[in-house]
C-alpha cells in the first residue's frame, strides 16, 4: 500500500507534470514554490491509486470530499495534526490542477469546486519591538568575516523587509550601497527595487570591502558562507538564531519576523498600506492589510491604558467590542509549513 511520507515522482496523477510545467513556465512560480505543489500533488496521486483512480479525470467531488477527509485525520512525521493550514495548502495545488484539466480542453468539469476546505483564522504576524530589533542586529562583533556578514544580513533582513531566499539570492551586482537601494526577485519571479537605510550601506559595504574578500568568493553572491559558496537559507536561518539566542530574546525568531518587524514598524510610523505592499512585494494589498490589524491592536492597548475613560469599574472595556490583545504568534509556524512542504506520516492510505 502507498505511504503517505514516500517522495517518488511516479505517484504525481496523470497529466500533473503539464501543470507543474504551467506553472513554472506560464506562472513564473519559484523552485521553492514549485516543490511544494509537487509534494502535494503526489500525495494526492498516492491517495488516488490507492482508492483505484487511475486518472484525475475519473474523480468526483465525492472523492475530493473524501481526500480532504482523510488528510484532516494524518499525522506529521513529529507526530503531529495535519494543520488546517496544510490541508488548505495542498487542496489549493490539487484544485489548480482540475481547474487546468478542464483550462486545457482534457475534461468538461471540475469535481473540485464543490469541495471547500477547513475553516482558518488568519492568524496574526508576530514582530520585535524596536529595541529587541537593535539588541538583533547588535549582537554580531568583531571584525572578522563572519561579525562583518552576520551584521550585514541582519541589518538588510529588517532595513529592506526580505523574504529570506530574496536575501540569499542577492548578488554583489544588486545592491547599490551609494544609492541605497536592492533589487529582487520575489514570488513570480517579480523584480521590485527596494531602498534601504544608512545602517545598512554601511554594514554592507563593510562586508564587501573587508570581509567578503576574506572568504574567497566562488560566485557572485552577495553573501557567503565560510567555504566561499553562496550562503543557503538553512545557514541563514541558523545564524539568526544563534544571535537570537545570544541576546536572550526568549520569543521565537526567524528570517520572517524581522520582515514581518519592517512592515509593523512601517505602519506604526505612518506609512500607507499601499507603499508597504510595494516593498514587500505583495501581489494583492489585503495581504498586506494584516499588519493594519497588530497595529490597531496595539493602538487600542495604549488607549486603554492612557485613556481615564478606557475603561469601567472592574477594568472591563468601555468601549462596546474592543479586541482582545491580539494572539499573535502562530503566522510563522503557517510560514514554515507552507514553504517546508509539513508532510503527513508514514501510514497506508485507505
Amino acid at each position: 500500500m502507498p505511504q503517505t511520507g514516500e517522495r517518488s515522482a511516479d505517484a504525481l496523477p496523470r497529466h500533473a507534470d503539464r501543470y507543474l510545467d504551467y506553472l513554472a513556465v506560464e506562472k513564473g512560480l519559484a523552485r521553492h514554490s514549485l516543490a511544494a505543489y509537487r509534494r502535494d500533488l503526489a500525495i494526492y496521486g498516492r491517495y488516488l491509486g490507492a482508492v483505484g483512480i487511475d486518472d484525475p479525470r475519473q474523480a468526483i467531488a465525492a472523492d475530493l470530499a473524501a481526500f480532504v477527509a482523510w488528510l484532516r485525520d494524518q499525522r506529521t512525521p513529529r507526530g503531529t495534526p495535519y494543520a488546517p493550514s496544510s490541508v488548505a495548502r495542498t487542496l489549493v495545488a490539487v484544485r489548480g490542477l482540475h481547474r487546468f484539466l478542464v483550462a486545457e480542453g482534457l475534461t468538461p468539469t471540475d469535481p473540485s469546486s464543490e469541495v471547500t476546505g477547513p475553516r482558518q483564522n488568519r492568524p496574526l504576524p508576530k514582530a520585535l519591538s524596536t529595541d529587541q530589533v537593535q539588541r538583533l542586529i547588535g549582537a554580531p562583533a568583531g571584525e572578522e568575516p563572519a561579525g562583518l556578514r552576520d551584521r550585514a544580513l541582519l541589518e538588510l533582513l529588517y532595513a529592506a523587509g526580505l523574504r529570506i531566499s530574496e536575501l540569499v539570492d542577492l548578488d554583489v551586482d544588486d545592491v547599490d550601497t551609494d544609492g541605497r537601494t536592492l533589487r529582487c526577485r520575489g514570488k513570480g519571479d517579480k523584480e521590485r527595487s527596494v531602498p534601504f537605510g544608512r545602517p545598512a550601506a554601511s554594514a554592507i559595504a563593510a562586508w564587501i570591502v573587508r570581509g567578503r574578500p576574506a572568504v574567497r568568493p566562488r560566485s557572485p553572491a552577495l553573501f557567503c558562507n565560510a567555504r566561499g559558496g553562496r550562503l543557503t537559507r538553512q545557514g541563514a536561518w541558523k545564524l539568526l538564531k544563534r544571535h537570537a539566542d545570544a541576546v536572550g530574546l526568549s520569543t521565537a525568531v526567524s528570517p520572517h519576523t524581522l520582515r514581518h518587524s519592517f512592515a509593523t514598524h512601517l505602519l506604526e510610523g505612518g506609512a500607507d498600506v499601499r507603499v508597504v505592499q510595494e516593498l514587500l512585494g505583495h501581489a494583492s494589498v489585503s495581504t498586506t492589510q494584516i499588519y493594519t490589524r497588530v497595529t490597531d491592536g496595539r493602538l487600542r492597548a495604549v488607549y486603554e491604558r492612557a485613556h481615564p475613560r478606557a475603561t469601567v469599574s472592574g477594568g472591563s472595556p468601555a468601549v462596546p467590542g474592543a479586541p482582545p490583545q491580539p494572539e499573535d504568534d502562530a503566522l510563522d509556524a503557517y510560514a514554515a509549513s507552507a514553504r517546508q512542504g509539513e508532510t503527513t506520516q508514514q501510514g497506508a492510505i485507505p
